[in-house]
């Protein structure tokens, strides 16, 4: 029976999500692990801390910003203003934070991921337009040039960048393409003479497109010798290349309103062909590569700007009185402070952890990298809104920040990936692992061989392993046994609802290979799963979400950060610090 082009399509889409995402050495990491019912300790144990002479870097770096951010940094004027003033920007520049990562080669200060997101999240604690300008400019903006610019095109443009004589933007979006990546319509045409590429189409919600002097531009190549098919490929474009089009330098916006977010069009844009970043027609894994970083360092904002939240709500409830009473001394809002310290410890565990893998070398943390913007972004718009809450009126009043903090925190739920597709992404990429065992037990007792028993037989005792074993989390202290038992079995549940979703017919076997291994790319995430559409797992995908979201929550708040005792002193006062006191007044 013929395909329909419907089908034909989703072929492809399916068939370039597995070029794309699986064609490389595949890890069994610590997120993926979870799906398979596995603990995978040693990518998060022991909790990552910095060697000395890092830590000493560090330091010395916090305490330049520090005294930098509070001379020079004004959320409020920003907010008003809708602009970073050049005095900030220059000390940003003279402290090292806009090439913080960047070789010391080119200027850069070298730093580890780990050191960067500490610095960022110092900035995030202070203003949100700040730490998403230099996000933009420094975690994607430049990020690409760091991973796939030659070493000619490093030399050429990093010193500039990193000095802060020049911007940069990262350029993927565009009307039909945003969190669908692979959506991009801009095109670039070889010249006749090879030497150049023609780039036609519009970006917008480009972050910093208004003030930077050098984008990162994603549009589609020809694949040669390959008529009718083209891919995407990255490309560095300056704004003063003729047929530049800025049709709005600064987009009016509810928040984050200092920075420049624009939209542009490119008419013939004449780019040569050294301009190009990375492999031709694989600028769709450096888009997704530069993405990884960008919500890392994400989260790291949003960690800064939820303990400035806790320390608000703090403060408040320890001056606030009613009823002959500070607002400490009540309940619901000693719960609400509490719940805001665990999600602030946990926010900052996971970034750690999410960036240490970054720094160790690991290839494999999409799904981490996706689990840090969804978790971090979500529990600081609730860590706003608790703060906002605990203020009453007074926050609704223009002189109160939290006004500002809650225009400025909507956004991160939808940038970089909103946080629905993300969801999706996660289950689904994660899925797969034990999708393909559930075929391949499907496989075999369809068309028996001898040769696929030896698989099968491992598939299945592996997934029946999964069903009945509670993996161990082996820890030292014993005032964490108790935590990591009850990880363990948390773990454990997380993947009989996997095995439900992924493996339960219920129209038969073909059913269950079909949910369990095809599925995750047709009718979860197609379109290079980056496009939000249902699960289509019924009632059991959504048990295997809840789980999901529960078992992350716990590594990062009850386990993961506690597990290094040493970093706070001894595991009673880990989690007595996860419950802060609020001070009573008579």
């Amino acid at each position: 029976m013929a395909q329909s082009e419907a089908e034909i399509q989703r072929q492809k889409e399916m068939q370039q999500a597995e070029e794309l995402l699986f064609s490389g050495r595949q890890e069994l990491g610590f997120a993926k692990g979870l799906f398979l019912g596995n603990f995978v300790a040693d990518w998060v144990m022991p909790y990552p801390r910095l060697d000395a002479t890092r830590q000493t870097e560090l330091e010395s770096a916090l305490n330049e910003v520090r005294h930098m951010l509070d001379h020079d940094l004004d959320p409020d004027w920003i907010d008003r203003n809708a602009d970073i003033p050049q005095n900030l920007i220059d000390g940003l520049a003279r402290t090292g934070v806009l090439g913080m990562t960047a070789p010391r080669e080119f200027g850069g200060r070298g730093f580890s991921q780990m050191q960067g997101c500490r610095i960022l999240e110092e900035i995030g604690k202070r203003d949100a337009s700040t730490s998403v300008f230099v996000n933009a400019h420094h975690s994607i903006g430049i990020r690409a040039l760091l991973l796939f610019g030659s070493r000619e095109q490093q030399a050429q443009w990093l010193p500039s960048l990193v000095a802060g004589e020049k911007l940069a933007a990262f350029a993927l979006t565009e009307r039909e393409a945003g969190s669908d990546a692979a959506n991009v319509r801009m095109t670039a045409t070889p010249s006749e003479d090879g030497g150049h590429y023609i780039l036609n189409g519009e970006k917008r919600y480009i972050t910093n497109a208004g003030i930077a002097q050098v984008w990162t531009v994603m549009a589609r190549t020809p694949v040669p010798d390959k008529p009718g098919k083209d891919a995407i490929t990255a490309f560095l474009v300056t704004p003063d290349m003729p047929g530049v089009d800025m049709i709005e330098g600064r987009m009016p916006k509810l928040g984050i309103r200092g920075t420049a977010t624009g939209r542009f069009r490119l008419n013939n844009v004449r780019v040569p062909k050294e301009n190009i970043l990375g492999p031709l027609g694989k600028g769709l894994r450096v888009a997704l590569t530069v993405l990884d970083f960008g919500r890392t360092t994400f989260g790291a904002c949003c960690t800064g700007a939820a303990k400035h939240c806790l320390q608000l709500a703090i403060e408040h409830a320890n001056s606030r009185q009613q009823f002959k009473k500070t607002l400490g001394d009540f309940d619901l809002v000693k719960k609400k402070i509490a719940r805001m310290a665990a999600d602030v410890y946990a926010m900052e565990a996971m970034t750690n952890v999410t960036a240490s893998l970054i720094d160790r070398g690991l290839e494999d943390y999409m799904i981490e990298t996706a689990m840090l913007k969804v978790f971090t972004t979500d529990r600081l718009w609730e860590a706003v809104n608790d703060a906002f809450q605990i203020h009453g009126g007074s926050a609704y009043f223009d002189d109160n920040p939290l006004g500002r903090m809650l225009r400025d925190a909507r956004i991160n739920q939808i940038g970089e990936g909103s946080n629905e597709v993300l969801t999706s992404f996660i289950a689904l990429v994660g899925m797969r692992g034990p999708g393909m065992e559930f075929k391949e037990i499907y496989d075999t007792m369809m068309s028996f061989s001898m040769n696929r028993v030896g698989k099968a037989w491992s598939a299945g005792m592996n997934r029946l392993g999964a069903t009945v074993r509670t993996p161990a989390v082996a820890v030292q202290s014993e005032e964490l046994r108790g935590f990591a038992g009850q990880l363990g079995r948390l773990i454990w549940r997380f993947n009989v609802a996997v095995n439900r979703a992924g493996g339960l017919s219920r129209t038969g076997p073909g059913h269950a290979a079909d949910s369990g291994a095809d599925r995750w790319g047709s009718d979860g995430i197609v379109r290079l799963n980056l496009r939000a559409q249902p699960l289509g797992f019924g009632v059991a995908g959504t048990r295997a979400k809840w789980r999901k979201t529960t078992t992350r929550f716990h590594c990062a708040r009850i386990f993961s950060a506690q597990i290094d005792s040493s970093r706070q002193g001894t595991a009673g006062e880990v989690k007595r610090q996860r419950r802060p006191r609020v001070a009573r007044r008579g």
